[in-house]
């Protein structure tokens, strides 16, 4: 039987290095897994190849000429052709605030250099299966409250007295930990039980992490909606006011 690890992928990869050697190595090594690959080496030629190719994913380095990985990253989001795409941040930076700073800008993952090729391959798979489940999800639209969360356009919208009053574009997982916690509200979930059920078990993130992205969450749509639970995790507030 074949082993499945050896199993070859399929999509698009926009890899963004100014370490050209690094780059023709990961390049290399995606192409071998059966992923198309384009390659960019700064924040201006990624953008404008991301603007035009629409890659599956974007494997983004942080320090490099003319824009920087974090500011590449959001402006990335901040496009609506793009603002779902699946970002790894791939860096020499390895303190735990770089990795708060990377997800923060909107990476869905973070890996520090040096790493192997087999381990981004590995990252870069689990984040597009990531990605296959959420799109695959059935139930499109929960209400919370006056929110509306809207699966299909990833959307939030205030609805009062039947009609939109404003309406909120959150980074893919802000968007997601907020719709799964909508689909189970009032049950308290751990750090660990929102990792594994939003960037699965296979990514591999720290638990800071779901900090950054509620109170990213908070900042955008009010404080009131989720609510900290001292000691263990976080639940979607029952009962608002």
């Amino acid at each position: 039987m074949a082993d499945p690890s050896f199993e070859l992928s399929s999509g698009t990869i926009l890899l963004v290095d100014d370490e050209e050697d690094l780059l023709d190595l990961l390049a290399y090594a995606l192409q071998r897994e059966g992923f198309d690959v384009l390659t960019a080496q700064d924040g201006v030629e990624a953008l404008r190849i991301a603007r035009k190719e629409r890659p599956d994913l974007i494997v983004l380095d942080i320090m490099m000429p003319k824009m920087d990985g974090l500011e590449t990253c959001q402006r990335l989001r901040e496009d609506a052709n793009l603002r779902l795409t699946p970002i790894l941040m791939l860096t020499a930076r390895s303190e735990e605030r770089d990795e708060i700073l990377g997800l923060d800008a909107g990476a869905d993952d973070y890996l520090t250099k040096p790493t192997s090729p087999n381990l981004l391959v590995s990252h870069v798979r689990a984040l597009l299966r990531r990605s296959e489940r959420t799109e695959a999800a059935t139930t499109t639209q929960l209400r919370v409250h006056d929110l509306v969360v809207d699966r299909d356009r990833y959307l939030v919208t205030r609805v009062e007295d039947g009609a939109e009053e404003e309406t909120f574009r959150l980074p893919r997982k802000e968007f997601e930990l907020l719709y799964f916690l909508a689909s189970h509200p009032g049950k308290v979930f751990t750090r660990e039980d929102l990792l594994n059920q939003v960037w699965g078990p296979d990514v591999y993130v720290v638990d800071r992490t779901v900090d950054v992205h509620v109170r990213k969450i908070r900042e955008k749509i009010g404080s009131d909606y989720i609510e900290t639970v001292k000691g263990v995790g976080y639940k979607l507030n029952e009962s608002m006011g």
